[in-house]
């Protein structure tokens, strides 16, 4: 069963990708980007530049901080999908 914060995550990702791609200048489409790959290492191959530069784009864009001292950070930028469930919970715009 799929429950309204599910199918907002899910309208989220795309909404995401393309953030990542803007703000990263990244050579893919937002298409592209699988919503469970890795954001680090064998994934998308991002770095802690890259997740700064991530971080600052959402907190514009949702209206709230990602601090780079939150202990979930792992859990947070583990994918596509859970940075988008991160937003959905957190957003304030």
């Amino acid at each position: 069963m799929t429950t309204p914060a599910d199918t907002s995550v899910d309208q989220l990702i795309p909404e995401v990708a393309q953030l990542m791609v803007t703000a990263l200048n990244l050579d893919m489409t937002p298409a592209e980007i699988d919503p469970d790959a890795p954001l680090y290492g064998d994934g998308l191959g991002l770095d802690s530049i890259d997740i700064l530069e991530v971080a600052l784009a959402v907190s514009k864009k949702y209206g709230f901080q990602l601090r780079a001292d939150n202990e979930d950070n792992t859990t947070i930028y583990a994918s596509l999908r859970s940075l988008a469930q991160h937003i959905a919970a957190n957003r304030t715009t």
